[in-house]
């Protein structure tokens, strides 16, 4: 089994990246998240090899964290590789992770061959595991702790922020993201204010 590679990359083509490692070139297909961030001459990709009764493919990612990512979504039946390369090319790892982890399956759905009921069946099996690979400091629907940090006032007024993002059209994740950083303790125009500033950054 290959676990990478590290070699010239000497072609770059949509969803391919070919890498000659002792005059031999690997084709590996790709996301478009990992080809955006392949420089220079030499490059190095962690791999994962499908194989089926009629084909044998290389996969290549810029990251482990991509490549794990990729593993867990082609855990989910009917999630092939396409799919998976699909989700990885639309959204970074941490980004798939936070819909997951808060059941937000619509974000899913933006990517190609993507549909409500596999969207549904990714987020119903990954949840647990997506819930233990988001980054410190991301927070989920589900998550008590960023509700519970302060008094009732307070979490009513998260609530109706919440709420008002997702009425100008962010999915609730992304309301959850960007209040995150924001402190319990504002105005509820207050924190739509900075919430709204951390979108536009994103």
């Amino acid at each position: 089994m290959i676990y990478s590679l590290t070699g010239r990359l000497i072609h770059r083509g949509e969803g391919v990246a070919v890498v000659e490692c002792s005059g031999v070139g690997y084709m590996c297909q790709t996301s478009s998240n990992t080809l955006s961030k392949l420089s220079g001459e030499i490059v190095t990709l962690f791999t994962y090899m499908h194989i089926t009764e009629n084909s044998l493919d290389l996969f290549g990612f810029s990251t482990k964290d991509e490549l794990e990512c990729f593993k867990m979504l082609i855990s989910v039946s009917g999630v092939g590789p396409k799919v998976a390369l699909a989700i990885l090319s639309e959204y970074s790892c941490d980004r798939i992770m936070l819909f997951i982890a808060s059941n937000d399956s619509k974000m899913l759905t933006k990517a190609s061959g993507v549909g409500p009921k596999l969207a549904q069946r990714i987020v119903l099996e990954l949840k647990d595991k997506a819930s233990k690979q988001l980054p410190s400091g991301m927070i989920t629907v589900s998550g008590e702790d960023f509700l519970a940090k302060s008094d009732s006032v307070a979490r009513d007024n998260i609530s109706e922020a919440i709420s008002a993002l997702v009425t100008l059209g962010y999915s609730r994740s992304e309301a959850l993201e960007a209040l995150g950083a924001v402190n319990p303790a504002l105005s509820v125009d207050d924190m739509i204010r900075a919430a709204l500033k951390s979108l536009a950054r994103m």
